[in-house]
């Protein structure tokens, strides 16, 4: 696939500016959605009158959707465009949100969030790719680090809010207001000039050997996928383990909230830092890594608010310092493919989100929180040092294999 891209046209390192708002924008709708799910959760088994275990699958099927389209979405991208495909993921988000709200029963509430992580999936990587599309890699990251930050603000909205609507109105409403704000960014993204340059993919099935033929790229997404369990999908539990401890879903939706003001301060952060010749992606890693090994082993500790609030401050870093890393690692892995990569990236995250919170289910359903979150720091232990000592060798040798190097 031969792309023109705007850095080519316009000179490198452009900076973003306020024609980026949309996509921030859209960040914010993609991330709001998502972390307003968790603190629901009780409030919904309430009303519906099922288990927390059987609820659970709510947030289930959305991560799942959420990675599971993401190749369709990554393909149509560099082969439509980005504009178009980020219009259209958030009218299938609006709509499938709309039809959450007006849910009857659970197996309605299920397959609405499913249609609309399924579409919410694409809208947050297309993003992505057009900022790797406009901006030159060694910039590249501060300007997703804003789009991250656009997205912490989501996370904040989206908690808080589900957790106070979910307390003194009705979590429909919640789902309601996202349907509605994702209706009208699509009626407006158009404004937004595509990135995708005048020679458009050579088909889907080229687009997928581009990619496959770099093993970095197949590294990084099994990486995506682990990574993806606990950092996203173990953090579903917080919030149901404040309400097991007799917290209100405003009180818990406000305390996970802190989560997302840790992401936007540290991205902040991120931002500063890069660009100094001692910060390197792997330390960032390392620091995220350690963030995320900690915040689990306060909240195993015990699940009272202080806990759950230090537990999502440093998730909050983790996500900031090596969540952002590896999304940028992931422009770069298949450039010729960016949309492919960056899709089967999400994919590998979304999909791990949807098999840790799964996998956790049972455990939560039984109020073991502190099992559940212990288990959690196990697991991103390895997991933050893998992903720290292969960037490291990817920046050494370029687009070898991660087995060329013994």
């Amino acid at each position: 696939m031969d792309l023109v891209t705007p850095e080519q046209e316009e000179g490198p390192g452009e900076p973003a500016g306020p024609r980026f708002g949309l996509l921030y924008l859209g960040s914010f709708i993609s991330y709001g959605d998502r972390f307003a799910i968790a603190p629901l959760l009780v409030s919904i088994s309430l009303d519906l009158g099922e288990s927390l275990a059987a609820v659970a699958a709510v947030a289930s099927a959305y991560f799942l959707f959420y990675g599971v389209m993401q190749p369709v979405s990554g393909v149509l991208s560099d082969s439509v465009g980005r504009v178009r495909v980020t219009r259209w993921a958030l009218l299938g988000c609006g709509l499938g949100n709309l039809l959450a709200a007006a849910a009857p029963f659970l197996g309605i509430l299920i397959v609405a969030k499913a249609v609309a992580g399924a579409f919410a999936g694409a809208i947050l990587p297309t993003a992505l790719v057009y900022v790797g599309d406009k901006v030159a890699f060694d910039r590249r990251q501060r300007v997703i680090a804003s789009v991250l930050s656009a997205g912490a603000l989501g996370t904040f909205a989206g908690s808080i809010g589900a957790g106070l609507l979910g307390h003194f109105a009705s979590w429909r409403l919640m789902f309601a207001v996202v349907g509605l704000l994702s209706l009208f960014l699509a009626a407006v993204i158009g404004r937004l000039p595509e990135s995708l340059g005048q020679r458009r993919g050579a088909g889907p099935l080229t687009q997928l050997r581009l990619v496959a033929r770099h093993p970095w790229a197949l590294f990084l997404f099994a990486l995506a996928a682990a990574e993806g369990a606990v950092i996203l999908g173990l953090f579903t539990f917080l919030a149901p383990a404040l309400e097991a401890q007799g917290s209100s879903a405003a009180v818990a939706g406000a305390v996970v909230a802190t989560y997302g003001v840790a992401v936007f301060v540290a991205t902040q952060l991120v931002k500063n830092l890069i660009g100094r010749t001692w910060v390197t992606p792997p330390r960032l890693i390392t620091v995220g890594g350690m963030a995320l090994v900690m915040a689990y082993l306060v909240a195993a500790a015990n699940q009272t608010v202080p806990t759950i609030v230090v537990a999502s401050i440093l998730i909050g870093v983790a996500f900031a310092f090596l969540h952002s890393t590896l999304q940028t690692w992931a422009t770069e892995v298949a450039p010729e493919a960016r949309g492919t990569a960056i899709s089967f990236f999400v994919t590998g995250v979304s999909t791990g989100a949807a098999i840790g919170t799964a996998a956790a289910a049972g455990l939560a359903g039984d109020a073991r929180f502190g099992l559940l979150f212990l288990i959690a720091a196990v697991v991103a232990a390895p997991i933050a040092v893998v992903a720290g000592v292969a960037r490291a060798r990817f920046s050494r040798a370029g687009s070898l294999s991660p087995r060329d190097h013994t």
